[in-house]
């Protein structure tokens, strides 16, 4: 079995690329083809646990759910190279599911054709094993900087002769001129690759382009095979987390939920299952200028829980966290957001930083050397408290993280916490304030039935729904992307 690859490039950053690449993923699968996704090396503190013989990793999130909608298990050769952004200049590498100091520590350039042989070992991998490969870019492929150290665009194109179409962001405007400019500065041998154009995000009406896609295959010899129309609401969680991270009023909804953004949010893709449900007004706090009185906070995951931590009392949202709990409202720390609760915070080997917590619940964290990275089916026992719904429910999630949380000495006789799950989830005995390491609460149908008594939009009907979409937008041949694999 040798795959063809088809490979979805875009003009910058934003324009689109990954949920094309997961409808791709989902509509060759439709056909009966046997479908991998693959990226190269992604740069997100969006992660997921899949399985690396018997022992576990991490790959982006935006590659784990390409593979499900792919129908396939997804395994650590869809994304080899996984960078987690831990400040401005400094990223923890993650090479084939697992942290690799040394490569930590190389500078970007240098450490490019270090990684370039696990890049190539896992696409030929996937390539041996499948009919179909879809490659997905990176920012743009037109970097003109970053083309000498190359290893996620048309170096990957070159490699395995992709057919690949670029994707671009018709709603920024200057949708054509980023096209041409892309394919210009491409030059021959990777203009040779390039089989169309993808306009993203259109509104209006598509008479209104012409003369536009004619003349750019006048100057290009490509054609714009899709123009798709803008859908923002989905479903599929955003490969950066927070480029559509606004406000969401309902004007029929009965529950509100704030979540804290700080500078190094992870893992924030958990909640599309929120952003999804009809009566939920979804509040994005960035600052003490977004607070408002809500139902529910949740302080989520962290790549960097102290600094993270000195932003948000920087911020004055310590107070208005601290005040809310004391109102008798409902508060969720999950895992970087749990350690926060806490007293303290001690780092004896230097992976994250000491510091005092926002003291809501009589725990501490210490940052172990090695990370733990693992699939975790938990079973909750009694809950006290506004999270009783949660009682006896089972739940599957996954952990991600370096610290270690126990009880605090002096607590132990007060009980002012209770440990729900042994090292993983514990609870003020008021029941208001729960923090737990699990991630993946809400991606549980019966958390969301539990806790909100809403339907559940199940992952396989959104790829579905992207398929269609897609599909329905082509403008030449209706079978222009199976004819790409021919």
């Amino acid at each position: 079995m040798t795959a063809k690859c088809i490979m979805v490039l875009g003009t910058s950053s934003g324009a689109g690329k990954s949920w094309i690449t997961t409808a791709l993923c989902r509509m060759y699968a439709q056909l009966g083809y046997k479908v991998a996704p693959f990226k190269a090396q992604n740069m997100s503190n969006n992660a997921r646990v899949v399985g690396i013989g018997n022992q576990q990793g991490e790959i982006g999130s935006a590659q784990y759910f390409q593979a499900l909608a792919a129908n396939a298990e997804p395994i650590v050769q869809m994304n080899p190279v996984l960078l987690k952004p831990e400040a401005d200049n400094k990223s923890q590498v993650i090479l084939l599911g697992k942290v690799n100091q040394e490569l930590s520590q190389v500078p970007w350039r240098e450490r490019s054709e270090q990684v370039w042989p696990s890049i190539k070992s896992s696409l030929d991998w996937l390539i041996e094993r499948n009919d179909i490969v879809v490659i997905e870019g990176a920012g743009s492929p037109a970097e003109i900087n970053l083309m000498p150290s190359d290893i996620v665009n048309m170096r990957v194109a070159r490699y395995v002769g992709a057919r690949c179409v670029i994707v671009s962001d018709i709603d920024r405007g200057g949708a054509f001129a980023h096209l041409y400019g892309t394919w210009m500065l491409l030059g021959e041998e990777n203009q040779s690759l390039i089989s169309g154009f993808l306009l993203n995000k259109f509104r209006g009406d598509t008479n209104l382009l012409s003369p536009g896609p004619e003349k750019l295959r006048e100057l290009c010899g490509v054609p714009v095979v899709a123009v798709v129309p803008m859908l923002p609401n989905h479903g599929l969680p955003e490969e950066d987390g927070v480029f559509d991270a606004h406000f969401i009023d309902r004007i029929h909804a009965t529950f509100s939920i704030a979540i804290v953004v700080y500078p190094h949010i992870s893992n924030l893709d958990e909640f599309q299952a929120l952003k999804n449900i009809s009566n939920i007004n979804l509040i994005w706090v960035r600052g003490s200028s977004d607070i408002r009185d809500v139902d529910l906070i949740i302080l989520p995951g962290s790549k960097h829980t102290s600094s993270d931590l000195d932003w948000l009392k920087k911020q004055n949202l310590d107070r208005y966290i601290f005040a809310h709990s004391s109102a008798g409202k409902s508060i969720l720390g999950i895992c970087g957001g749990l350690q926060m609760l806490g007293y303290l915070l001690e780092d004896p080997y230097c992976i994250d930083g000491a510091g005092e917590g926002i003291q809501l619940l009589p725990i501490k964290t210490c940052f172990e050397k090695d990370k733990l990275v693992k699939k975790s089916e938990i079973r909750f026992t009694s809950v006290p408290g506004l999270w009783k719904p949660l009682s006896f429910l089972n739940v599957s999630g996954y952990e991600i993280h370096h610290g270690k949380t126990e009880i605090m000495e002096i607590d132990k006789v007060s009980n002012a916490v209770i440990e729900l799950l042994p090292n993983c989830a514990w609870i003020n005995a008021r029941g208001n304030v729960l923090g737990i390491y699990l991630h993946g609460l809400f991606e549980n149908e019966n958390v969301i039935q539990a806790l909100f008594g809403s339907n559940f939009t199940h992952l396989h009907s959104i790829f579905d729904g992207l398929a269609l979409h897609l599909q329905q937008s082509i403008t030449v041949d209706p079978d222009y992307f199976e004819t790409l694999i021919k």
